[in-house]
């Protein structure tokens, strides 16, 4: 299992790009909880906190297709640094402001929000031009969905850890400069200089105008909703069987499923297209969600929770493939942050459905939403199989000519494409 992810790890340049791709993500993976804590120091409330959580996720949701799309048509360097730069500034504003003035408070938030580089979606453009056969690609995708657990995990310790040694607006303004530096390490990086997108069409429409693509965002927002219904439902779960330490293990326990999955589904070339996979494994996460509607004691429930995430990284790894097929040339990077937005916005519309859900009925109901969700992600699959089957471009493309001095093409992939 680990040959595979070690081949691509040798890779020339790979782990340096997956290193600071994760690292200049910081910012983004902790502004929740460095944020909340903040406030708190700062004399707000978690009304507050949770507000301007809020502006900082919906100005990032905005931003990222935006500035994929600048990526896609400037360059990865002349894109992503300065925007890791500005919004690095911009949380240092806050960080010094405070949320006195709550105006300035408000738009420096969503300013570092709004500028957070799209550095996801550029790796995933990269890969190509740096593995170069395309099953090296698609395992690259697994451990990209792998890495993302590991940093979610470790982030919000990285908060707690800075805190605890300085201030929590000390925390702020470290990962926000570690995140610059993560940047920097990306965009110094021959293959991010030397990176061109393809040709494109001029529409504004730009990724969205491809129908796969549409269809693919429209399940994952539902695969978004149900993973941020968990969140809130295992809240008052744990509040009965004993509180926060409870819900500690249990959201431990999603994402050491997910890290399992992912790691599992990377390390074999799978047969078959992703089209017809993705839904096989959206029906298993889906299945897995239900027996959490049991809510056995709390052990049993770590359990359950460890294998309700088991199918999540695999179906993001399997997205990337489809993404990276259905894109129009010119828009690889901008695809990618629309599949990242839509997955956050589905999220934070499954954190905020939950809590009337839950309020009303209580956690049992709480965990039927994530599974009604899992479902219809399912029935948009399987009622748009005809245009999800039938690619913009096909596989995954070859480096461009402009990275490669022979202008030869690998077997496998195509080259009518530099993104």
């Amino acid at each position: 299992m680990a040959a595979g992810y070690l081949e691509i790890l040798r890779a020339r340049h790979a782990a340096r790009l997956l290193t600071g791709t994760l690292v200049g993500r910081l910012p983004n993976a902790t502004a929740a909880i460095a944020l909340v804590l903040f406030v708190r120091a700062d004399g707000g409330t978690y009304g507050l906190a949770g507000a301007l959580a809020a502006v900082y996720g919906v100005a990032n949701a905005v931003g990222q297709p935006v500035l994929g799309r600048l990526v896609d048509l400037y360059g990865q360097p002349r894109v992503q640094l300065p925007a890791a730069v500005l919004s690095a500034l911009a949380m240092a504003v806050f960080a010094f402001a405070g949320t006195g003035p709550l105006p300035l408070a408000c738009a420096a938030v969503a300013a570092a929000g709004l500028f957070t580089p799209p550095l996801e979606g550029g790796l995933r453009a990269l890969w190509p031009s740096v593995l170069r056969r395309e099953e090296q690609v698609h395992t690259a995708y697994a451990m990209d969905a792998v890495a993302q657990e590991v940093m979610f995990t470790v982030g919000p310790l990285l908060v707690t850890l800075c805190v605890s040694l300085w201030s929590e607006r000390a925390a702020l303004l470290v990962l926000n400069a570690v995140g610059v530096l993560g940047a920097l390490s990306v965009v110094l990086s021959p293959p991010s200089r030397g990176w061109r997108s393809a040709p494109r069409e001029a529409h504004w429409l730009g990724a969205l105008r491809s129908p796969g693509l549409l269809v693919l965002l429209g399940a994952f927002l539902f695969v978004g909703i149900a993973l941020g219904s968990i969140t809130v439902a295992s809240v008052p779960y744990a509040d009965e069987h004993g509180g926060d330490a409870v819900y500690g293990w249990l959201m431990a326990a999603l994402g050491l499923g997910a890290l399992i999955g992912g790691t599992v589904y990377g390390a074999r070339a799978w047969s078959g297209t992703p089209e017809r996979r993705l839904r096989v494994l959206v029906a298993l996460l889906a299945v897995c969600y239900l027996p959490l509607m049991l809510m056995p004691g709390a052990v049993a429930m770590v359990l359950l929770s460890l294998v309700s995430g088991v199918f999540l990284a695999p179906c993001i790894a399997c997205a990337f493939i489809i993404v990276d097929r259905h894109a129009p040339g010119g828009t690889v990077t901008e695809a990618f942050s629309w599949l990242v937005t839509t997955f956050t916005v589905g999220a934070s519309v499954g954190t905020g459905l939950a809590g009337p859900v839950v309020q009303a009925g209580g956690p049992l109901w709480g965990y039927a939403v994530p599974g009604a969700a899992g479902a219809v992600s399912l029935l948009v699959l399987l009622a748009t199989g005809r245009v999800l089957a039938a690619p913009e471009r096909s596989g995954v493309v070859a480096a461009s000519s402009e990275n490669d001095p022979n202008r030869a093409a690998e077997p496998r992939f195509s080259s009518g494409d530099r993104a």
